[in-house]
Protein backbone atom coordinates (compact mmCIF):
# COMPACT_ATOMS: atom_id res chain seq x y z
CA UNK A 1 0.00 0.00 0.00
CA UNK A 2 1.47 3.14 -1.31
CA UNK A 3 -0.05 5.54 2.02
CA UNK A 4 -1.07 9.45 1.49
CA UNK A 5 1.79 9.99 3.79
CA UNK A 6 4.20 8.34 6.74
CA UNK A 7 5.24 9.50 9.60
CA UNK A 8 9.40 9.98 9.23
CA UNK A 9 10.66 8.19 12.26
CA UNK A 10 14.20 8.65 13.00
CA UNK A 11 16.94 6.12 13.45
CA UNK A 12 15.85 4.35 17.41
CA UNK A 13 19.45 5.24 18.47
CA UNK A 14 18.93 9.03 17.94
CA UNK A 15 15.46 9.25 19.41
CA UNK A 16 16.90 7.18 22.98
CA UNK A 17 20.09 9.33 23.11
CA UNK A 18 17.57 11.77 24.81
CA UNK A 19 15.14 9.25 26.36
CA UNK A 20 18.01 8.19 27.82
CA UNK A 21 18.73 11.56 29.70
CA UNK A 22 14.72 11.91 30.39
CA UNK A 23 14.91 8.74 32.44
CA UNK A 24 17.96 9.83 34.43
CA UNK A 25 16.47 13.18 35.14
CA UNK A 26 13.13 11.32 35.64
CA UNK A 27 11.54 14.62 34.60
CA UNK A 28 9.29 14.14 32.28
CA UNK A 29 6.88 16.80 31.77
CA UNK A 30 6.19 20.43 33.07
CA UNK A 31 8.43 22.22 31.09
CA UNK A 32 11.36 20.11 31.07
CA UNK A 33 14.64 21.16 29.65
CA UNK A 34 13.78 19.16 26.29
CA UNK A 35 10.57 20.90 26.15
CA UNK A 36 12.54 24.75 26.54
CA UNK A 37 15.77 23.36 24.10
CA UNK A 38 13.39 22.69 21.44
CA UNK A 39 11.37 25.94 21.81
CA UNK A 40 14.59 27.98 21.93
CA UNK A 41 15.48 25.88 18.38
CA UNK A 42 12.25 26.47 16.96
CA UNK A 43 12.03 30.38 17.66
CA UNK A 44 15.48 30.72 15.99
CA UNK A 45 14.84 28.40 13.11
CA UNK A 46 11.56 29.72 12.67
CA UNK A 47 12.24 33.63 13.27
CA UNK A 48 10.24 34.69 15.70
CA UNK A 49 10.55 36.49 19.21
CA UNK A 50 7.87 33.63 20.64
CA UNK A 51 6.75 30.46 20.63
CA UNK A 52 5.50 28.22 22.93
CA UNK A 53 5.49 24.49 22.14
CA UNK A 54 1.68 22.92 22.85
CA UNK A 55 -0.19 19.72 23.27
CA UNK A 56 -1.51 20.25 19.66
CA UNK A 57 -2.80 22.06 16.88
CA UNK A 58 -6.39 22.81 17.91
CA UNK A 59 -5.28 23.69 21.80
CA UNK A 60 -2.68 25.92 19.68
CA UNK A 61 -6.02 28.00 17.90
CA UNK A 62 -8.13 27.69 21.08
CA UNK A 63 -5.10 29.75 23.39
CA UNK A 64 -4.46 31.58 20.66
CA UNK A 65 -8.30 33.03 21.21
CA UNK A 66 -7.85 32.99 24.54
CA UNK A 67 -4.60 35.12 24.91
CA UNK A 68 -6.17 37.49 22.24
CA UNK A 69 -9.75 38.02 24.53
CA UNK A 70 -11.68 36.63 21.13
CA UNK A 71 -15.29 35.47 22.07
CA UNK A 72 -17.31 37.07 19.68
CA UNK A 73 -18.10 37.13 15.49
CA UNK A 74 -14.97 35.82 13.87
CA UNK A 75 -14.07 35.79 10.05
CA UNK A 76 -12.96 32.68 8.49
CA UNK A 77 -12.39 30.58 6.07
CA UNK A 78 -14.89 27.23 4.96
CA UNK A 79 -11.37 25.73 2.83
CA UNK A 80 -9.26 24.00 6.19
CA UNK A 81 -9.20 21.39 8.12
CA UNK A 82 -12.38 20.83 10.61
CA UNK A 83 -10.24 21.61 13.46
CA UNK A 84 -10.00 25.70 12.58
CA UNK A 85 -13.97 26.04 12.84
CA UNK A 86 -14.80 23.64 15.83
CA UNK A 87 -12.14 25.40 18.00
CA UNK A 88 -14.07 28.81 17.39
CA UNK A 89 -17.06 27.22 18.49
CA UNK A 90 -15.49 25.48 21.09
CA UNK A 91 -14.56 28.65 22.74
CA UNK A 92 -18.16 29.98 22.04
CA UNK A 93 -16.82 32.22 18.93
CA UNK A 94 -19.07 32.27 15.60
CA UNK A 95 -17.53 31.59 12.66
CA UNK A 96 -18.50 33.83 10.08
CA UNK A 97 -17.66 32.42 6.50
CA UNK A 98 -15.89 34.36 3.84
CA UNK A 99 -15.53 32.58 0.35
CA UNK A 100 -11.96 30.92 -0.87
CA UNK A 101 -9.97 32.39 -3.89
CA UNK A 102 -9.20 30.29 -6.71
CA UNK A 103 -5.06 30.79 -6.89
CA UNK A 104 -4.14 29.14 -3.78
CA UNK A 105 -7.52 28.30 -2.08
CA UNK A 106 -7.11 30.78 0.50
CA UNK A 107 -9.56 33.09 2.32
CA UNK A 108 -10.34 36.04 -0.27
CA UNK A 109 -8.79 38.70 0.98
CA UNK A 110 -11.11 40.84 -1.37
CA UNK A 111 -14.48 39.97 0.28
CA UNK A 112 -13.31 39.77 3.93
CA UNK A 113 -14.10 44.21 4.30
CA UNK A 114 -17.38 43.36 3.00
CA UNK A 115 -18.13 40.57 5.31
CA UNK A 116 -17.21 42.71 8.54
CA UNK A 117 -20.35 43.21 10.96
CA UNK A 118 -20.49 45.77 14.32
CA UNK A 119 -19.63 42.52 15.89
CA UNK A 120 -16.46 40.72 14.00
CA UNK A 121 -13.50 40.75 16.38
CA UNK A 122 -11.42 39.12 14.33
CA UNK A 123 -10.01 36.99 11.52
CA UNK A 124 -8.67 33.21 11.39
CA UNK A 125 -7.44 32.53 7.86
CA UNK A 126 -5.51 29.24 7.12
CA UNK A 127 -2.29 28.98 5.31
CA UNK A 128 -3.53 26.40 3.00
CA UNK A 129 -1.60 23.45 2.04
CA UNK A 130 1.52 25.67 3.18
CA UNK A 131 0.49 28.28 0.80
CA UNK A 132 0.66 32.00 2.23
CA UNK A 133 -2.78 33.82 2.36
CA UNK A 134 -2.25 37.29 1.37
CA UNK A 135 -1.14 38.42 4.77
CA UNK A 136 -0.48 42.24 3.51
CA UNK A 137 -4.26 42.90 2.72
CA UNK A 138 -5.57 41.03 5.77
CA UNK A 139 -3.27 43.48 7.71
CA UNK A 140 -3.78 46.41 6.13
CA UNK A 141 -7.72 45.52 6.67
CA UNK A 142 -7.04 44.19 10.28
CA UNK A 143 -5.89 47.58 11.26
CA UNK A 144 -8.02 49.33 9.70
CA UNK A 145 -10.87 47.91 11.39
CA UNK A 146 -9.52 47.01 14.89
CA UNK A 147 -9.32 43.57 14.52
CA UNK A 148 -7.26 40.86 15.82
CA UNK A 149 -5.56 38.52 13.34
CA UNK A 150 -5.01 34.70 14.01
CA UNK A 151 -3.34 32.29 11.12
CA UNK A 152 -3.74 28.83 11.67
CA UNK A 153 -0.71 27.86 10.25
CA UNK A 154 -0.66 24.04 10.66
CA UNK A 155 0.88 23.66 7.12
CA UNK A 156 3.16 26.09 6.92
CA UNK A 157 5.81 25.37 8.93
CA UNK A 158 9.44 26.72 6.83
CA UNK A 159 7.59 28.89 4.30
CA UNK A 160 8.51 32.26 3.97
CA UNK A 161 7.01 35.03 2.18
CA UNK A 162 9.05 38.33 0.99
CA UNK A 163 11.62 36.59 3.07
CA UNK A 164 9.88 36.77 6.14
CA UNK A 165 8.41 33.99 8.32
CA UNK A 166 4.52 33.61 7.75
CA UNK A 167 4.45 32.92 11.84
CA UNK A 168 5.46 37.06 11.67
CA UNK A 169 2.48 38.29 10.22
CA UNK A 170 -0.62 38.65 12.05
CA UNK A 171 -1.05 38.58 15.69
CA UNK A 172 -0.69 35.65 16.63
CA UNK A 173 -0.09 31.86 14.57
CA UNK A 174 -1.06 28.39 15.45
CA UNK A 175 1.36 25.44 14.49
CA UNK A 176 0.29 21.13 14.10
CA UNK A 177 2.90 19.13 14.79
CA UNK A 178 0.90 16.07 14.31
CA UNK A 179 2.81 13.03 13.10
CA UNK A 180 1.40 13.58 9.69
CA UNK A 181 3.27 16.69 9.14
CA UNK A 182 6.45 17.89 7.41
CA UNK A 183 8.05 18.41 11.20
CA UNK A 184 6.52 16.45 13.91
CA UNK A 185 6.52 15.44 17.51
CA UNK A 186 3.93 12.45 17.17
CA UNK A 187 1.77 14.85 18.79
CA UNK A 188 1.88 18.51 19.35
CA UNK A 189 1.60 22.15 18.18
CA UNK A 190 2.47 25.38 18.95
CA UNK A 191 1.82 29.27 19.23
CA UNK A 192 4.09 31.51 17.97
CA UNK A 193 4.09 35.81 17.35
CA UNK A 194 6.12 38.48 16.55
CA UNK A 195 5.15 40.09 20.04
CA UNK A 196 7.15 38.75 22.75
CA UNK A 197 5.15 40.05 25.18
CA UNK A 198 2.39 37.64 24.38
CA UNK A 199 4.91 34.97 26.30
CA UNK A 200 3.57 35.18 29.82
CA UNK A 201 -0.21 35.07 29.43
CA UNK A 202 -0.21 32.14 27.13
CA UNK A 203 2.18 30.69 29.50
CA UNK A 204 -0.57 30.69 32.19
CA UNK A 205 -3.46 29.92 30.22
CA UNK A 206 -1.02 26.52 29.15
CA UNK A 207 -0.42 25.97 32.71
CA UNK A 208 -3.76 25.62 34.36
CA UNK A 209 -3.15 29.82 34.97
CA UNK A 210 -1.00 29.28 37.76
CA UNK A 211 2.85 29.20 38.79
CA UNK A 212 3.44 26.99 42.13
CA UNK A 213 1.41 28.52 44.54
CA UNK A 214 0.11 31.94 43.05
CA UNK A 215 -3.11 32.00 40.85
CA UNK A 216 -3.85 34.46 37.99
CA UNK A 217 -6.21 33.24 35.55
CA UNK A 218 -8.31 30.29 34.58
CA UNK A 219 -6.21 28.36 32.66
CA UNK A 220 -5.67 24.76 30.67
CA UNK A 221 -3.21 21.72 30.98
CA UNK A 222 -1.79 22.72 27.45
CA UNK A 223 1.96 21.52 28.29
CA UNK A 224 3.66 19.13 25.93
CA UNK A 225 5.82 16.07 27.28
CA UNK A 226 9.95 15.99 27.54
CA UNK A 227 9.08 12.51 24.81
CA UNK A 228 7.25 14.32 22.50
CA UNK A 229 9.65 17.10 22.11
CA UNK A 230 12.71 14.71 22.06
CA UNK A 231 11.20 13.81 18.99
CA UNK A 232 11.23 17.38 17.63
CA UNK A 233 14.75 17.42 18.58
CA UNK A 234 15.51 14.51 16.25
CA UNK A 235 13.98 15.68 13.38
CA UNK A 236 14.45 20.16 13.15
CA UNK A 237 18.11 19.30 12.07
CA UNK A 238 16.82 17.09 9.11
CA UNK A 239 14.04 19.51 7.61
CA UNK A 240 15.86 21.18 5.36
CA UNK A 241 16.64 17.70 4.14
CA UNK A 242 12.63 17.02 3.85
CA UNK A 243 11.80 19.79 1.88
CA UNK A 244 14.30 19.38 -0.31
CA UNK A 245 13.29 15.28 -0.93
CA UNK A 246 9.40 16.27 -1.04
CA UNK A 247 9.87 19.36 -3.97
CA UNK A 248 11.86 16.42 -5.64
CA UNK A 249 8.66 15.22 -5.64
CA UNK A 250 6.47 17.57 -6.70
CA UNK A 251 8.36 18.58 -9.38
CA UNK A 252 8.57 15.09 -10.77
CA UNK A 253 4.23 15.07 -10.34
CA UNK A 254 4.21 18.25 -11.67
CA UNK A 255 6.09 16.78 -14.97
CA UNK A 256 4.23 13.93 -15.33
CA UNK A 257 0.80 15.24 -15.00
CA UNK A 258 1.88 18.44 -17.22
CA UNK A 259 -0.61 17.24 -19.47
CA UNK A 260 -3.30 15.89 -17.52
CA UNK A 261 -6.28 18.43 -16.87
CA UNK A 262 -6.00 19.04 -13.59
CA UNK A 263 -5.63 22.91 -11.58
CA UNK A 264 -3.00 23.22 -8.80
CA UNK A 265 -3.34 26.03 -6.61
CA UNK A 266 -0.56 28.95 -7.30
CA UNK A 267 0.93 30.69 -4.33
CA UNK A 268 1.34 34.37 -4.39
CA UNK A 269 4.84 36.03 -5.97
CA UNK A 270 7.47 36.16 -3.10
CA UNK A 271 6.22 32.67 -1.54
CA UNK A 272 9.55 30.27 -0.52
CA UNK A 273 7.36 27.03 0.18
CA UNK A 274 7.79 24.07 1.87
CA UNK A 275 5.87 21.57 -0.24
CA UNK A 276 3.32 20.12 2.44
CA UNK A 277 1.08 18.31 0.31
CA UNK A 278 0.14 17.67 -3.16
CA UNK A 279 -3.12 18.64 -4.58
CA UNK A 280 -4.99 18.21 -7.45
CA UNK A 281 -8.47 19.86 -8.57
CA UNK A 282 -10.34 17.88 -11.60
CA UNK A 283 -12.94 19.34 -13.70
CA UNK A 284 -15.94 17.31 -11.93
CA UNK A 285 -16.52 15.49 -8.55
CA UNK A 286 -17.38 12.38 -11.01
CA UNK A 287 -13.62 12.52 -12.47
CA UNK A 288 -12.21 12.62 -9.23
CA UNK A 289 -14.09 9.83 -7.60
CA UNK A 290 -12.96 7.64 -10.79
CA UNK A 291 -9.11 8.58 -10.75
CA UNK A 292 -9.51 7.84 -6.90
CA UNK A 293 -11.03 4.17 -7.30
CA UNK A 294 -8.83 3.54 -10.08
CA UNK A 295 -5.73 4.49 -7.75
CA UNK A 296 -7.47 2.59 -4.57
CA UNK A 297 -7.45 -0.36 -6.95
CA UNK A 298 -3.54 -0.42 -7.28
CA UNK A 299 -3.35 -0.06 -3.41
CA UNK A 300 -2.66 3.72 -3.83
CA UNK A 301 -4.38 5.53 -0.79
CA UNK A 302 -5.83 9.54 -1.52
CA UNK A 303 -7.33 11.74 0.50
CA UNK A 304 -10.13 14.27 -0.32
CA UNK A 305 -8.68 16.97 1.55
CA UNK A 306 -10.38 19.41 2.41
CA UNK A 307 -14.33 17.82 2.27
CA UNK A 308 -16.83 18.71 2.79
CA UNK A 309 -16.30 22.93 2.46
CA UNK A 310 -16.28 23.60 6.58
CA UNK A 311 -19.89 26.02 5.76
CA UNK A 312 -21.85 22.81 5.09
CA UNK A 313 -21.14 21.35 8.35
CA UNK A 314 -24.17 19.51 9.63
CA UNK A 315 -23.70 21.17 12.61
CA UNK A 316 -23.55 24.76 12.12
CA UNK A 317 -25.49 27.34 9.72
CA UNK A 318 -22.73 28.83 7.45
CA UNK A 319 -23.05 31.35 4.55
CA UNK A 320 -22.65 30.51 0.98
CA UNK A 321 -19.42 29.71 -0.51
CA UNK A 322 -19.45 29.01 -3.73
CA UNK A 323 -15.84 28.46 -4.65
CA UNK A 324 -14.96 26.37 -1.41
CA UNK A 325 -17.84 24.39 -2.61
CA UNK A 326 -16.88 23.68 -5.76
CA UNK A 327 -13.26 22.74 -5.11
CA UNK A 328 -13.77 20.90 -2.20
CA UNK A 329 -16.10 18.15 -3.98
CA UNK A 330 -13.03 18.44 -6.87
CA UNK A 331 -10.41 18.23 -5.02
CA UNK A 332 -7.48 15.52 -4.07
CA UNK A 333 -4.09 14.97 -2.25
CA UNK A 334 -1.96 12.14 -4.01
CA UNK A 335 0.78 10.95 -1.96
CA UNK A 336 3.38 13.13 -0.32
CA UNK A 337 6.42 11.78 2.00
CA UNK A 338 10.45 11.63 2.18
CA UNK A 339 10.28 8.05 1.54
CA UNK A 340 8.06 7.86 -1.12
CA UNK A 341 10.27 6.35 -4.09
CA UNK A 342 10.51 7.56 -7.80
CA UNK A 343 8.88 4.63 -8.86
CA UNK A 344 5.54 4.88 -6.63
CA UNK A 345 5.59 8.38 -8.29
CA UNK A 346 5.79 6.82 -11.69
CA UNK A 347 3.20 4.40 -10.78
CA UNK A 348 0.22 6.83 -9.60
CA UNK A 349 0.91 9.42 -11.89
CA UNK A 350 0.58 6.40 -14.73
CA UNK A 351 -2.63 5.35 -13.16
CA UNK A 352 -4.04 8.82 -13.08
CA UNK A 353 -3.10 9.41 -17.08
CA UNK A 354 -5.02 6.18 -17.83
CA UNK A 355 -8.00 7.69 -16.25
CA UNK A 356 -8.17 10.41 -19.18
CA UNK A 357 -7.87 10.55 -23.05
CA UNK A 358 -5.96 7.85 -24.70
CA UNK A 359 -3.73 9.92 -26.04
CA UNK A 360 -2.34 11.33 -22.95
CA UNK A 361 -0.47 7.90 -21.98
CA UNK A 362 0.85 7.14 -25.47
Amino acid sequence: MINVTKTYLPPLSEYTHYLQQIWERAHVTNNGPVVLELEAQLRERLDVPMLQVVTNGTIAIQLALKALDISGEVLTTPFSYVATTTALMWEHCTPRFVDINERDFCIDADKIEQAITSTTQAILATHVYGYPCDVERIGAIAQKHGLKVVYDAAHAFGTKYKGRSVLSYGDLSTLSFHATKLFHTIEGGAIAGPDAARYEKIWLLKSFGHKYDDYYTVGINGKVSEVHAAMGLCLLPKVDGFIRRRREICEMYDALLRDVGVVRPQPLPGVEYNYSYYPVVFASESELERVRAALAENDVNTRRYFYPSLNRLPYLEGEACPISESIAKRVLCLPLYVELADEDVDKICRIVREQFVPSVCQ
